[in-house]
């Protein structure tokens, strides 16, 4: 009886436990027989942001969260949601709460200093862009067709792997020494977005080409392929604000949370290619 109760107690919940960090979070801390719970609207116990009613029974035995927001921290009214939430954890015994943040948004940090100023033991991941969203999000369209439009022209990005969080997440979540820590996620390379695609090319052998656009022509086409209006305005903000170079700077913060370089842009292309992301379904 009490082994039962120690175990449910110490369970883990991974909100966006399907997304491209969740996902992988969720698979490292099973391998290591980890007790998980998926928060989603998918899941068992389904989760929702924009519900609360359904926060209270993904929390009851939780021990620790990890906290990623859809779908960004960078949308207006986050860090009121993400207050409430992380109150109701407290409130139901969660010890240790790890925050997946954006680099360089400024709502964002409000997030963070509400999972600081929580009482209970915390570690903050600020993360530059994923390498994987040319792979498992919006950008896999367009590299698709071939055409890699976007409105950023040189500006450089210290792309990350989601792998490389997802170990950074795990050690947080389970192991002695990252408590009150924010590490600053990057790639070990600066690279624009012509770059990244000119290597997605040359590893898939598909001719596909980076086109500089405007702001204006990037919010017409994703409007015309009927994207949400919010993720317009995420995505609108996130090029016109973030991506302005604040961000054009490496950070050690694989390495002191893991003693180990990031992943370079190049291993992700290449794994992802041998996995079949860039191949046409059906």
């Amino acid at each position: 009886m009490s082994n039962t109760s120690k175990n449910t107690q110490d369970m883990t919940l991974v909100l966006g436990g399907t997304g491209k960090t969740g996902r992988r979070v969720v698979e490292r801390l099973k391998a290591r027989g980890v007790p998980v719970r998926i928060g989603s609207r998918s899941a068992e116990l389904p989760f929702e942001w924009q519900d609360p009613t359904t926060w209270a029974p993904v929390l009851q035995d939780v021990a620790a969260v990890y906290i990623t927001y859809y779908p960004d921290l960078a949308v207006p009214g986050a860090a009121d949601t993400i207050q409430t939430f992380v109150d109701q954890a407290v409130q139901s015994k969660v010890r240790r709460l790890v925050l997946l943040s954006g680099r360089g948004e400024e709502e964002a940090q409000r997030c963070e200093r509400i999972v600081q100023d929580a009482g209970v033991e915390w570690t903050i991941l600020r993360a530059s862009w994923f390498c994987q969203n040319f792979s498992e999000a919006f950008l896999r369209d367009l590299v698709l067709g071939g055409e890699v439009a976007l409105p950023a022209s040189d500006v450089r990005e210290p792309f990350i792997d989601a792998e490389d969080i997802a170990d950074v997440a795990v050690a947080a979540l389970t192991e002695p020494g990252h408590a009150g820590q924010l590490y600053e996620l990057t790639g070990p390379r600066l690279l624009t977005f012509a770059e990244t695609v000119g290597e997605i090319a040359r590893a898939t052998g598909r001719e596909i080409t980076y086109t500089p656009i405007s702001q204006e022509a990037f919010i017409s086409a994703l409007t015309e392929q009927d994207v949400p209006a919010d993720f317009v305005v995420l995505l609108s903000y996130l090029f016109n604000e973030v991506l302005d170079g604040r961000n054009a700077h490496l950070t050690d913060g694989v390495r002191c949370a893991l003693g180990r370089a990031p992943r370079d842009f190049t291993d992700y292309v290449r794994d992802a290619n041998a996995a079949g992301a860039w191949q046409q379904q059906g």
